[in-house]
């Protein structure tokens, strides 16, 4: 991503930081998370056209019917369909008992991006509420 920051510690990436966010991301929390980014409240996760083609060649799916099963029309756009749960929503990919994305290498660029997301530049309190992996406080310049 443009503005990544990378601090490498014993030869991982430990900790992200991006230009214009007060706040930076250490994703191995994600090895300890319950899949927060992926459940919870209703959201769109928008899939391009490229996107499409990609995960349903992985699932080994017509792009039509991968379309028909997995996604939801919002206007223009195209959206993962999401499963109701005892704790709310999930979207379609999340493996609940495994706490993983089923699709995790082809994932869309929401997922691929977050917790970098514009509306997150303002709003970094939610995002360190909704993330464990919102670890370290930078100051802009």
């Amino acid at each position: 991503m443009e503005g990544e920051n990378l601090i490498k510690g014993k030869g991982k990436v430990d900790i992200i930081q991006m230009d214009g966010f007060d706040f930076a991301f250490n994703p191995s929390a994600c090895d300890l998370c319950s899949g927060s980014c992926c459940c919870g409240e209703s959201g769109n996760v928008w899939v391009s056209q490229q996107e499409m083609s990609r995960i349903s060649e992985v699932l080994r799916m017509n792009c039509i019917d991968f379309m028909e099963k997995y996604l939801h029309r919002v206007g223009n756009w195209f959206s993962c369909k999401e499963r109701v749960t005892g704790h709310g929503l999930e979207c379609i990919f999340f493996q609940g008992i495994e706490k993983k994305c089923s699709i995790y290498a082809v994932r869309p660029a929401g997922c691929r991006t977050y917790p970098f997301w514009d509306h997150f530049k303002t709003c970094s309190e939610q995002v360190g509420k909704e993330c464990p992996g919102i670890v370290v406080r930078i100051k802009n310049s």
